[in-house]
């Protein structure tokens, strides 16, 4: 049985000037950590954010409408506003301008 040694192949200039395999590597183990891992957290964070919304909740909209859920369902909630009341997808909440808008209360201790 013929076996195949890799390592000089591993350990061999590219040709042409192109990248080493493990430089290759590196270069997209940089990029994930620093383009998609955090990308993926923030979707983690708006996704509990929007799943812990409640009737009550006081809201900012990603359009910077202010309001009061009056009801939530699996896609839509009610927003009570002084004026009246507004369907809005669940997406449409913004949980940065809803944290800014609405602080949580500080703990005395």
């Amino acid at each position: 049985m013929n076996t195949i040694n890799i390592s000089p192949i591993l350990q061999a200039p590219a040709p042409n000037g192109g990248f080493d395999p493990i430089v290759l590597m590196l270069i997209m183990g940089v990029f994930f950590f620093f383009m998609i891992w955090p990308q993926m957290r923030r979707q983690k964070k708006t996704k509990n954010f929007i799943s812990e919304l409640k009737k009550g909740d006081q809201v900012v909209t990603t359009g910077g409408i202010h309001g009061k859920i009056a009801t939530i369902n699996e896609k839509f909630i009610l927003l009570e506003l002084e004026e009246g009341k507004m369907k809005i997808e669940l997406n449409g909440v913004s949980m940065e301008n809803t944290q800014a808008a609405y602080p949580a209360p500080k703990k005395e201790a």
